[in-house]
C-alpha cells in the first residue's frame, strides 16, 4: 500500500477514526495499531507477514533473555545469536544471489569453472529497515541503555508501526517504544502540524520528485544516446529527485505519526546546504546515519584506537552502509566513495589548518560537497556497472556540445517545480527552523492557507504510478 494511493487514504481515515475512538483504553488502541500495521504490510504480499512476525517474536524473546543473563559471556553469546538471526535473515533474502553471482564471476575470472546456482527469492518490503530497528533494540539492551519491554503487543506494535515500517525513519526503542507504552491524548496542534507535514511530503514526492523523475529516467534509461552535458544535468537532477522523494516519504511518515499522537525524530535537515561531506551525513537520512555511527562505527572502535584504525572504521562503516542499500557492487562503490572522502576530511580537519577559516574557502565547500555527492549518485542510480562505466567515460571525455534536452516540456516542468521546492528550502534555512516546527510558528490560519495551495498543486500533478525510491532497499 503506497502512501500516494487512494487505498492508503481510505485505510488511514478508517484507522484514524477508530484509533481516537479507543483512546481511553491503551491496550485496545495499541492492538488496533498492530492489526492496522499488519494489514498495511500484508497489502504488499501477505507472505511477508510471517517473516515480520517471526522477526518480532525472536527479538522479543532474545531481548528478555539478554537482560536476564547473569554474566557477560552469556550476554555476549545471546547477542551473537541475535546478530546471526537478524543479519542471517537479511543476508539470505537480500544478498544470497548477489554473493553467489559474485563468487561465480570471481571463480570464472581466475580460470575456475563454476555453474550458476541462484534462488528465486522475493525481497520482503522494508526488511532492511525493520532489521536495523531490531538490532538497535537488542544492542541497547546488551549495553544496558534500555530495559526490554514486557508487553508483547507493545513490542510487536513497535516493530510493525506502519508509518515507518516500509522505509523508515529507523525509530529506536528509546524513542518510539516509550511512546507506545504511555496513554496518548488528541493534540490539536500536533494534528495540524501532522497534516501540514504530510502535505509538504506529498508536494516533495508527487510534484517535485516525480516530475524530475520523468526526465532522469529517460536519460539514465538510455545513457548511450546522450552526450556528457545531458548526463551531467540528469545526474544533478537525480540528486534532487532522490532527496525530495525520500525526504517526502519521511515527511509523510512523520506527519502521519503526529496525527496519531507520536513524535518521530527528524530524518532530513536540508543536506545540500552542507560545507563538507561530514556535515552532509549529519543532515541526510539522519536515522540511518546515526544508526551506523552508534551501532557500527562505535562498535568497531570509533576513533578510540588510533588514527589508522579510525580511518579503517570509517571505510568499513560506509562500505557496509552502501551494501545495506542494495545487493550490487555499485552501492558498495558508492559507500566507498563517501568513506574515502570522510576519511580525508577527518584527516584535514584534525590538522586545524587556518586556511579553512577563510570565508571564500568555506563557500567552496558547498560546491565541492555537492559535486562529490553527485558523482557518487551516478553509481547509486545506474542500473548496471556497465552503464556506470559508460556514463563516467562520457562525462570525463567531456564534449562542449549543447545538451540534448529531449522532451522540452518535461524538462521545463521538472525545473520549474524544483525551483519552487528549493526556494522553500532556502526559506527554511533562512528562518533557521526545522520543517517539523514550521506549522507551530506560522499559526493555524497561515498553515491552512499554505496547505490548501499545496493540496491543489498535488491534485494537478497526482500520479499513482511512482513508487518511493527507498522501497527497493
Amino acid at each position: 500500500m503506497l502512501f500516494n494511493s487512494t487505498e492508503f487514504l481510505i485505510f488511514f481515515t478508517i484507522v484514524f477514526v477508530l484509533y481516537w475512538l479507543t483512546n481511553k483504553n491503551l491496550k485496545v488502541q495499541n492492538l488496533l495499531l498492530l492489526i492496522a500495521s499488519y494489514i498495511f504490510y500484508g497489502w504488499w504480499d501477505w507472505r511477508f507477514l510471517f517473516l515480520l512476525f517471526l522477526n518480532s517474536l525472536v527479538n522479543f524473546i532474545l531481548g528478555k533473555y539478554i537482560f536476564k543473563a547473569t554474566d557477560k559471556k552469556q550476554k555476549k553469546r545471546l547477542l551473537y545469536v541475535a546478530l546471526i538471526f537478524n543479519l542471517g535473515l537479511l543476508g539470505f533474502f537480500k544478498y544470497f544471489n548477489f554473493f553467489i553471482d559474485s563468487f561465480i564471476s570471481l571463480s570464472n575470472g581466475i580460470g575456475l569453472k563454476s555453474s550458476a546456482f541462484t534462488l528465486n527469492i522475493i525481497l520482503p518490503v522494508g526488511i532492511s529497515f525493520y532489521t536495523f530497528q531490531a538490532l538497535s533494540y537488542i544492542i541497547d539492551i546488551y549495553r544496558g541503555n534500555i530495559k526490554p519491554v514486557t508487553n508483547p503487543i507493545s513490542f510487536f506494535t513497535f516493530k510493525a508501526f506502519f508509518p515507518q515500517l516500509v522505509a523508515g525513519p529507523i525509530e529506536r526503542a528509546s524513542n518510539l517504544l516509550l511512546q507506545i507504552d504511555v496513554p496518548r491524548k488528541f493534540d490539536r496542534e500536533l494534528f495540524n502540524a501532522g497534516i501540514f507535514q504530510i502535505a509538504i511530503g506529498f508536494f516533495r514526492k508527487i510534484v517535485i520528485a516525480d516530475s524530475i523523475a520523468a526526465y532522469v529516467d529517460t536519460v539514465y534509461g538510455n545513457p548511450d544516446f546522450y552526450n556528457s552535458n545531458t548526463l551531467i544535468i540528469a545526474t544533478i537532477l537525480y540528486a534532487f529527485q532522490i532527496y525530495y522523494d525520500f525526504s517526502g516519504y519521511s515527511d509523510i511518515a512523520i506527519g502521519t505519526a503526529k496525527m496519531l499522537g507520536f513524535r518521530f525524530l527528524q530524518n532530513f535537515n536540508l543536506p545540500y546546504f552542507s560545507k563538507s561531506l561530514t556535515e552532509f551525513w549529519r543532515k541526510w537520512h539522519m536515522s540511518l546515519s546515526f544508526w551506523l555511527r552508534d551501532y557500527l562505527y562505535i562498535s568497531l572502535g570509533g576513533n578510540r584506537k588510533g588514527v589508522i584504525i579510525t580511518y579503517r572504521n570509517l571505510m568499513i562503516t560506509m562500505l557496509l552502509g552502501g551494501l545495506w542499500h542494495g545487493s550490487s557492487w555499485n552501492f558498495v562503490i558508492w559507500g566507498g566513495i563517501h568513506g574515502f572522502v570522510l576519511s580525508i576530511e577527518k584527516f584535514v580537519m584534525s590538522k586545524k589548518y587556518k586556511i579553512f577559516n577563510n570565508k571564500f574557502i568555506s563557500y567552496l565547500g558547498y560546491i565541492s560537497t555537492f559535486a562529490i555527492v553527485c558523482f557518487a549518485w551516478i553509481f547509486f542510480r545506474s542500473q548496471t556497472f556497465e552503464n556506470t562505466r559508460l556514463i563516467l567515460s562520457k562525462i570525463f571525455n567531456y564534449s562542449f556540445k549543447a545538451p540534448y534536452i529531449g522532451d522540452i516540456n518535461v524538462f521545463i516542468n521538472g525545473i520549474f517545480v524544483l525551483i519552487l521546492g528549493f526556494l522553500f528550502d532556502i526559506y527554511l534555512r533562512k528562518k533557521d527552523i526545522p520543517l517539523e516546527e514550521l506549522a507551530g510558528s506560522w499559526g493555524i490560519a497561515k498553515t491552512a492557507i499554505f496547505t490548501s495551495i499545496i493540496l491543489i498543486m498535488i491534485c494537478l500533478f497526482y500520479s499513482d504510478s511512482n513508487n518511493f525510491i527507498y522501497f527497493q532497499f
